[in-house]
């Protein structure tokens, strides 16, 4: 539950920030701004779901899944092609989520 999680928030902060991203790069209307602040706020909640005592753990281990997630933004909604050095750097960081999330607590 905690992958999905992570996935759903990954989307809301990817196309929140892309909100902005397109107003201020893009020139698209201001109007933008305001489904990407939603988003962005959907994202935080969704942290929230992810049961740990430590914030910065689930943040930190979110940040593999944003990786990858930014990777399939950059080839789905950009276009691109993530080239080989985009998916080793995208695996290395999966290794460290499932390292934080599922590595032995005292």
């Amino acid at each position: 539950m905690t992958y999905i999680i992570y996935a759903l928030a990954a989307v809301f902060e990817i196309a929140g920030c892309f909100a902005f991203w397109a107003w201020l790069r893009m020139g698209k209307p201001i109007w933008w701004f305001a489904p990407g602040m939603v988003s962005l706020a959907l994202f935080a909640w969704l942290l929230t779901l992810v049961p740990s005592e430590a914030a910065g753990r689930i943040f930190a281990a979110y940040g593999g899944i944003y990786i990858v997630a930014s990777l399939l933004w950059l080839w789905l909604a950009e276009n691109r092609t993530p080239d080989r050095w985009d998916i080793g750097g995208a695996t290395v960081c999966l290794a460290g989520t499932a390292i934080i999330l599922f590595g032995p607590r005292s």
